[in-house]
């Protein structure tokens, strides 16, 4: 028993060093992506190891996706994945809080701003088609008394499509929907407080998305600075007033 454990031992570091040998080669370009590997009673003559042992190795390597075995032809190595990009987060963010929607706010001024002009300019006339349904949407759900969260974020991500660069839509979908400001900032607001705030909302988008289709790059710019840094200030204002004095 005690030489059959010695012999599995010994087995298993001769699988592991053929394998690590084996790394090591297709890495550094001996083996590179495409070519075919000796066939097993080549390496087992050349590294003095069993048929066993070489098969053991070659069975890692395809576990790490370094190497695959084609019927009949022999072992090949295949072409190293790229490895998937790093997501991008945005951290420590509460809706519920005022300062995190100011601090989103002030992103997406930073980027929104650059998209709109961008998409004056390089907007095709289905994009437009787009952004103008979505903007009917944003009005239909107001004049309909309904939630107009999802088709207002549905109008800025066709605004960012219009770009035509896919970083700006892979943004607005990295922050997600919360990120469009509330039509009650204040609980206690009134009906028709919400009523004139949502207005005010659809005039705002109005000016960015007849910029856009007018091809108006500066105007396309200014109405959405305009549009965002309004919605800042209202939630400057709310954050003041929450603010407790000091005793």
């Amino acid at each position: 028993m005690a030489m059959q454990a010695r012999h599995e031992t010994g087995a298993g570091t001769l699988v592991q060093r053929l394998g690590d040998t084996l790394r090591k080669a297709i890495v550094g370009g001996q083996f590179p992506p495409g070519s075919k590997l000796p066939s097993e009673a080549q390496l087992s003559e050349a590294h003095g190891v069993s048929r066993t042992v070489v098969r053991e190795a070659i069975a890692s390597l395809r576990a790490d996706r370094l190497v695959e075995a084609r019927q009949g032809a022999g072992v090949f190595v295949l072409i190293p994945s790229e490895p998937a990009p790093a997501p991008l987060l945005v951290g420590n963010v509460d809706p519920a809080r005022v300062s995190s929607m100011i601090e989103l706010l002030e992103l997406r001024t930073a980027v929104e701003v650059e998209a709109a002009g961008l998409a004056a300019l390089r907007r095709s006339p289905a994009q437009e088609e787009v952004i103008l349904e979505r903007h009917y949407a944003v009005r239909a759900c107001l004049e309909a008394g309904q939630s107009t969260t999802e088709a207002d974020f549905a109008l800025h991500v066709a605004i960012a499509e219009a770009t035509n660069n896919p970083r700006f839509r892979e943004f607005l979908a990295m922050i997600g929907k919360n990120v469009i400001p509330r039509a009650a900032l204040r609980d206690e607001d009134s009906e028709e407080d919400q009523s004139a705030y949502l207005r005010l909302i659809d005039a705002e988008h109005a000016d960015i998305v007849e910029a856009i289709s007018a091809g108006d790059e500066e105007a396309a710019r200014d109405a959405m600075r305009r549009h965002l840094r309004g919605s800042q200030a209202r939630y400057r204002a709310l954050l003041r007033e929450q603010r407790q004095p000091v005793r």
